[in-house]
């Protein structure tokens, strides 16, 4: 999944999980000198790291006026849409901590299409990073959360879609298998960050997650190559199936 080897924690249930996610987060914030770049998740896993980022000691500490939230993927849903994974993160988090308008950044899923939708964050992207190439040098993002779906895609990165062969877009509309669409980082913006958790929670999660761990090429969440350093969180249902495991 990456060129050095990815750093395993299993934690012992999901709320250590989230506590651990958080101070994960909370600690490369603070290491890293002026404007951090974070590229959240959707799911119940990561909607609990957010809502302990919200709370105490977080929402005293964390360095809110300095950093700027994006998305990893989105259904292409209006924003106030249950479904829409700004909804989730507004209520958990966006809301709830002193986060300048500013530094918010969903993908545009209302008066646009997929494609110009696309075309939009993307350029949004390279307004930001102020480049319109990646350079593993100087990554996009400085955390990118990711989840593992049931099918092994991570993103919106479904298995046998065509934007898994994308190299040169860095946003590309896509179906899920519901016949649904979204909007989803390609693997080169994924790829651009400097530091990648995936957050993996529930026993349903565990032959996936085992598949994972043993960098199985036919799951799109295996098919990553971070640039930086890689961290496989889980909790204990999760890592059920891996041998020798021990909670933490």
């Amino acid at each position: 999944m990456t060129s050095g080897e990815p750093k395993l924690e299993i934690l012992a249930d999901p709320e250590a999980l989230a506590r651990r996610a958080a101070n994960w987060l909370f600690t490369a914030a603070t290491a890293k000198v002026g404007v951090f770049a974070v590229a959240l998740s959707g799911g119940s896993t990561p909607r609990a790291v957010y809502e302990r980022l919200a709370g105490p000691p977080y929402r005293e500490q964390f360095p809110w006026s300095r950093t700027h939230w994006f998305w990893g993927d989105e259904r292409f849903v209006p924003h106030d849409d249950p479904r829409s994974n700004f909804r989730m993160a507004r209520e958990a988090l966006l809301s709830r901590a002193p986060i300048p308008a500013v530094n918010i950044h969903p993908i545009p899923t209302e008066g646009v299409g997929p494609g110009a939708a696309a075309a939009a964050y993307e350029s949004e992207l390279m307004t930001f990073l102020g480049a319109k190439q990646l350079d593993a040098k100087r990554p996009l993002f400085d955390a990118m959360l990711l989840g593992l779906g049931l099918d092994g895609h991570t993103a919106s990165l479904f298995p046998g879609a065509a934007a898994l062969a994308e190299r040169n877009l860095w946003v590309a509309a896509a179906t899920d298998p519901e016949g649904g669409t979204r909007i989803t980082l390609t693997y080169p913006a994924i790829e651009s960050s400097r530091q990648t958790a995936f957050l993996v929670s529930g026993r349903e999660k565990s032959a996936m997650f085992r598949r994972l761990c043993r960098g199985d090429a036919a799951l799109p969440a295996a098919g990553l190559r971070p640039v930086g350093e890689l961290w496989l969180f889980a909790d204990a249902a999760a890592a059920s199936n891996l041998p020798d495991w021990g909670a933490s």
